[in-house]
C-alpha cells in the first residue's frame, strides 16, 4: 500500500475513533442514510439513467414513504454521493431531512436534475473512504448510520477495500450493496461472482444486506425493496453467496491483481 493510501486508512482510524463525540444539538431522525452510487464508464448511459431513475421513483414511492412516517421520529436524513475513481467523489444532494412527500418530492426533483456524468475507475474503498466521515457534524443524530454502495465491478483502484471497511464497521456504520449484474462485463476487472464479492468484501456492520439487480427491469423494485428495508431497519432472508456457504473466502483483492495483469498485458 502506497503512502497516500496509507495516510488515508490511518486517517479513517483516527476518524472513527473520535465518533463516539456528543451530538446533543444534533436534530433527532431515524437514520442517517447515504447513498453512494457507482458512475464509473463500466455503467453504460442506459445504465445510470436507469439507476438515476430508480432513486428518483423510489424516493416518493408510498411504501418507502410509509417506512419513513412510521419511524419513532418519522423522518430520516438522506445524502446522494456518485463516485468512481479513487479521486472522483462528489455530492449531488447534501444531507436533507425527508419527513414526507413534499420533502421526499423536493429531494427526488433536486436529484434529477442534476447531470448524469461518467468517470473512470472503480474504487468503492475510496468512495467509502469519502462518505463515512460526512456522518460527523452533519446536523443530525440517528442510532443507525448506513452507507448504501451500489457498482458494477469489483474495487481495482485506490485503498484495499478491507482496510477502509473496518474501521467504518468499528464506528457503528452499517455498509450495505447493491451489486449490478445486468449486462455480461468484458472489462478488464470484470468478474462472474459480483454478489459473492460484495457479500464478503464490501458489505458490513450490524444487520448488512445485499440485494442484486439481475436485469434491467429489476432496477427500480430492487431500490425501492432496499431503502425500505434500510429505512424500517429490517434485514431480508439472504441466501450465503457460493463462496461464503463452502467455506471459502472471496479474494478481496480480486479487482486490483485484474488491473494488474491487464496493465502488464
Amino acid at each position: 500500500m502506497g503512502r497516500c493510501a496509507f495516510t488515508l486508512v490511518l486517517a479513517a482510524v483516527f476518524w472513527a475513533a473520535a465518533l463516539p463525540l456528543a451530538r446533543a444539538a444534533d436534530m433527532p431522525v431515524d437514520l442517517e442514510l447515504i447513498l453512494a452510487v457507482d458512475v464509473s464508464r463500466s455503467m453504460d448511459i442506459d445504465e445510470q439513467q436507469l439507476q438515476r431513475d430508480g432513486y428518483v421513483a423510489a424516493l416518493t414511492h408510498p411504501e418507502v414513504l410509509d417506512a419513513i412516517t412510521q419511524g419513532r421520529h418519522g423522518r430520516i436524513a438522506l445524502s446522494y454521493v456518485e463516485w468512481a475513481g479513487p479521486d472522483t467523489q462528489y455530492k449531488v444532494v447534501d444531507w436533507r431531512v425527508i419527513d414526507g412527500p413534499d420533502s421526499a418530492k423536493a429531494f427526488a426533483g433536486s436529484l434529477a436534475q442534476a447531470p448524469i456524468q461518467r468517470f473512470r475507475g472503480t474504487s468503492i474503498s475510496n468512495s467509502l473512504a469519502f462518505v463515512a466521515p460526512q456522518f460527523d457534524h452533519n446536523g443530525y443524530e440517528a442510532k443507525r448510520r448506513v452507507i448504501d454502495v451500489s457498482g458494477d465491478g469489483p474495487n481495482n483502484m485506490g485503498i484495499p477495500i478491507e482496510a477502509v471497511r473496518e474501521p467504518i464497521v468499528a464506528a457503528g456504520i452499517t455498509i450495505n450493496g447493491l451489486p449490478i449484474m445486468i449486462k455480461q462485463m468484458t472489462g478488464f476487472a470484470a468478474i462472474p461472482n459480483l454478489d459473492d464479492y460484495y457479500e464478503d468484501c464490501v458489505i458490513g456492520g450490524f444487520g448488512a444486506f445485499l440485494v442484486v439487480v439481475h436485469s434491467a427491469d429489476q432496477f427500480a423494485e430492487a431500490i425501492r425493496r432496499k431503502l425500505v428495508l434500510e429505512i424500517a431497519g429490517r434485514e431480508p432472508q439472504i441466501i450465503p453467496a457460493a463462496a461464503v456457504a463452502s467455506g471459502d473466502r472471496m479474494d478481496c483483492l480480486i479487482g486490483e491483481k485484474l488491473r494488474e495483469q491487464w496493465m502488464r498485458e
